[in-house]
């Protein structure tokens, strides 16, 4: 009997998440990677999902003020896939720099140089001729050798290029402080979906990478220290031993030490004395290294608790100017937000063995590692710090394809940025943040570029990027939220996260996995929000008397399913709020007639739609004849 059960129980489950895979439109290239069992309507990897992935040791060599970055690699590079490589595609990113590179917006002379010279390239020992003329970010290199299913094949590179000033992600912040970010040739991601990654990088649109093991060596002159995505291996080799002392006492401490100060710094006595330090780091089964150089950086650090259940620690670490009163309080910020997100949203614990808050231009997340900009006031800063390390989940814990589905990262940083922030500088402040930055710029204007469907990928669009991106996508998480109440909708998200952790999901698989998690066919929903032209805009046309209350019409002009209040005055004065979640929306997402069991005559009443800001106020309101 219960086996017979068990087995009825599968099939309905397997029909009802069939039925919600084919509900949604899905694009061909997507239907056949379901078809060939590399992904699951079930919201899980499907049997024969893969992923490619490699080693990458990597040694550069930069000498500041001097702007050049010598790098040698070594790549052994795994074609899990069951097709056959005639080719390899590497990602050459710092050629956005070149002139003739293709880029999202216009830039001026000073963001031209020569992009990158690889000077050598060997395959399995072979020679390959490389075009140093092409502006491309790809570089695709037909193989001798074809590289056979489950096999692989060991590159070696070795490149220089120059680093440019003060242009966000990466580049020259100060005549000796340097960050390095998508700083070495790698291999392309190639996928069950799309085959190679050939998307160009255009600056505004975002990556997509393997998860590969890395061991990176950064040398520099004495004097220079070295931040990094990974764990430092050789303390000992590079810093004098108070501060190795000072850099171990912080692994444990709640309190900030200061390992590098200003006075310090002054005293050129920080690092070994040699004429050049190798600075060496491991990490693996990441996607990125990112790299911060300074002589003139302090430097501070501190831990907190992560995981409860095995007291484990993470570092949180700042590099930082001096003079720049937000970065004394980095350590301190970071090491909420790491306790925070562990143990709340999403409650994952930080899976990483660090942070380094690294003070530049680009408010950027790397694995591990945040460029913030200075910031006058203290809040903002936290509130940027908060989004970017937020982003440890989305897109690195897992491996979100940003250039074409940005929503998928940005939208949750942005929902974890409002929830940290509520309990930081409380509810209130938190919403007109995200409402100024997040949705204010899209529900007031109309442009038609503003209102195209989140799905559309990133590379196809213009204007309306950044609100799809991060406002829209954000929102419609929110609105789950709010329907599904907060233990189903974790419930949900960590059945994704458990999904896709260390994988590559694409938004099918957030869509499947949240209705398997949740129990509930949530495509009308994700129907309503992705796929449409919708906006918000609620219009309350007219409230009459009924048996138990009072019917209160409601027209969904905008189109969206959002959660809203129907706040009634009555005639005495006192007033009432009645909370509606976006579930009332899923029979007729046009128009609903609410029954509020209100006790006492209704003089007025208005429509509260909270963040889900309403594109016109002016029919939000009723007042009694």
């Amino acid at each position: 009997m219960k086996f017979t059960y068990l087995i009825l129980s599968g099939l309905l489950t397997g029909l009802f998440l069939q039925t919600n895979a084919q509900s949604l439109y899905m694009p061909r290239e997507i239907k056949a990677a379901y078809k060939n069992g590399t992904r699951s309507p079930d919201g899980k990897p499907g049997p024969n999902y893969w992923q490619n992935g490699g080693r990458y040791n990597i040694s550069v060599t930069v000498r500041p003020p001097e702007r050049e970055v010598k790098g040698t690699e070594q790549i052994a590079y795994f074609n899990n896939s069951p097709d056959t490589l005639k080719h390899l595609n590497f990602k050459v990113m710092m050629n956005i720099h070149k002139p003739g590179a293709a880029r999202f917006f216009g830039t001026g002379r000073d963001y031209l140089d020569d992009g990158v010279t690889v000077e050598s390239i060997t395959i399995n020992g072979e020679q390959y001729k490389w075009d140093n003329e092409s502006p491309s970010t790809n570089q695709f290199l037909k193989l001798n050798k074809p590289l056979a299913p489950h096999d692989s094949v060991k590159v070696e590179i070795t490149w220089h290029y120059n680093l440019v000033t003060g242009h966000g992600r990466e580049g020259i912040i100060d005549t000796t402080s340097f960050y390095l970010a998508y700083f070495y040739p790698r291999v392309a991601v190639f996928d069950d979906y799309k085959g190679w990654d050939t998307d160009e990088f255009m600056e505004a649109l975002e990556f997509y990478n393997d998860f590969n093991d890395y061991t990176l060596s950064v040398t520099v002159p004495k004097n220079f220290i070295v931040w990094a995505t990974g764990v430092l291996q050789n303390p000992k080799d590079v810093l004098q031993k108070e501060y190795q002392k000072r850099l171990e006492k912080s692994m444990t401490s709640d309190s900030t030490i200061h390992i590098a100060t200003a006075e310090d710094l002054a005293g050129k006595k920080i690092t070994a004395q040699n004429d050049v330090n190798t600075w060496t780091w491991k990490a693996g089964h990441i996607t990125d290294m990112a790299v911060g150089i300074s002589d003139s950086y302090d430097w501070d650090a501190a831990s907190a608790v992560v995981d409860d259940a095995t007291g484990r620690r993470a570092s949180m670490q700042a590099a930082f100017a001096d003079k720049d009163a937000d970065f004394h309080h980095a350590v301190q910020y970071g090491r909420y937000a790491l306790s925070w997100l562990s143990h709340n949203w999403p409650g994952v614990s930080y899976p990483f063995p660090k942070m380094t808050a690294f003070e530049g231009f680009a408010d950027m997340e790397y694995p591990m590692m945040v460029n913030d900009s200075h910031q006058d006031d203290l809040h903002f800063a936290e509130f940027v710090q908060d989004h970017e390390i937020a982003h440890t989940f989305f897109p690195f814990y897992m491996g979100i394809n940003e250039t074409r589905y940005g929503f998928m990262d940005e939208g949750w940083a942005t929902t974890f940025e409002r929830l940290i922030g509520a309990s930081e500088i409380g509810q209130e402040k938190a919403d007109g943040f995200y409402k100024q930055f997040r949705v204010d710029g899209w529900i007031h204007d109309p442009a038609t570029g503003e209102d195209l469907p989140i799905i559309t990928p990133g590379t196809e669009l213009r204007d309306g990027l950044g609100n799809n991106e991060y406002g829209k996508p954000s929102l419609s998480y929110f609105a789950l939220k709010d329907m599904l109440g907060d233990d189903l909708f974790k419930k949900a998200l960590h059945t994704y996260m458990d999904n896709w952790h260390g994988k590559h999901p694409i938004p099918w698989d957030y869509f499947n996995s949240m209705s398997a998690g949740s129990g509930h066919n949530l495509n009308w929903f994700f129907n309503n929000w992705f796929f449409t032209n919708n906006y918000s805009d609620l219009a309350l046309t007219n409230i009459e008397k009924a048996a138990d209350g009072y019917k209160v019409s409601i027209d969904n002009i905008g189109g969206f399913a959002i959660p809203f209040d129907i706040v009634v005055t009555y005639v005495d004065g006192s007033t009432e709020s009645f909370h509606q979640t976006p579930g009332v929306w899923e029979q007729n997402q046009k128009a609903v007639a609410i029954n509020i069991k209100a006790g006492k005559t209704i003089k007025s009443a208005k429509l509260d739609n909270g963040v889900f800001m309403d594109a016109d106020e002016s029919n939000n309101s009723w007042t009694a004849k």
